[in-house]
């Protein structure tokens, strides 16, 4: 077991503790790594926690049905369906068919942002300077990532940024500010319907988004609740640089 294994298994553990889960109901556990892409299909009645293990480290992330990704998250659907535009426990993440895709069940963070969008290289050398042109970006890692799950740029659609602060101001501008993350605090989604996660652990070092020190972060899978055995593992694509890619056959076997 490698260093990095044992320390997500532990902490794993610990954050199925926390949350009320029995241990041996992870399915999954993986460290992402500061400034690395992820990705997974999380089935129905599962639920996928997201832990900010050094605290202010925003993770961007998207969502499609695994099923059909041209059904994916719709931020203008979440937050006309919600009535604001920060995520907490109790929102639902919708999608562009107006149909619930995952439900926020526990946040210890407070708010979530949905309108910073993910940084790129276009935008950071408008933003901060063209010398930031070579430095990795969250869309480089949507589309490595998505790429693995025949995803292109036209599939990259407004994401959800975790743990990023992005308040809003009566006049209706908006920056993005030093995070109310601390290490520990996690958020914690169940799957409406067999989801997959793309997952950008943001790189970003221009602003105080991550506290211009990108870390790590935990993300673990575990059981639906009243889910049976059924003596099938599901099939599950992690970290960039894992063999393979998600396929049709592959989530149905793991749903059968």
């Amino acid at each position: 077991m490698t260093v990095a294994t044992a320390t997500a298994t532990a902490t794993a553990t610990a954050t199925a503790t926390a949350t009320g889960a029995d241990a041996s109901a992870v399915r999954r556990s993986d460290l992402i790594p500061a400034r690395a892409a992820w990705s997974a299909v999380v089935r129905a009645g599962e639920q996928l926690t997201l832990t900010d293990l050094h605290g202010n480290q925003a993770v961007d992330f998207l969502v499609y049905d695994a099923h059909d990704t041209t059904v994916r998250y719709s931020a203008p659907d979440t937050l006309h369906a919600q009535g604001g535009i920060f995520l907490t426990t109790g929102s639902v993440l919708m999608s562009n068919e107006h149909t619930p895709l995952m439900t926020v069940t526990e946040d210890t963070c407070g708010r979530h942002d949905t309108v910073g969008g993910a940084c790129s290289k276009e935008s950071n050398t408008l933003r901060y300077g063209h010398h930031t042109w070579s430095q990795h970006a969250c869309v480089d890692n949507f589309l490595a990532e998505g790429a693995r799950h025949g995803l292109g740029k036209r599939d990259l659609v407004s994401n959800i940024n975790w743990y990023m602060n992005v308040p809003v101001e009566k006049d209706g501008t908006l920056g993005i500010v030093d995070g109310i993350s601390a290490p520990g605090l996690r958020v914690t989604l169940r799957a409406e319907t067999d989801v997959l996660v793309l997952i950008s652990n943001c790189p970003q070092i221009n602003n105080p988004c991550n506290g211009f020190d990108p870390t790590s972060v935990e993300a673990t899978i575990t059981a639906a609740r009243t889910a049976e055995a059924t003596g099938t593992q599901a099939t599950l694509i992690g970290a960039s640089g894992s063999d393979g890619a998600v396929t049709e056959a592959a989530v149905s076997e793991a749903t059968a």
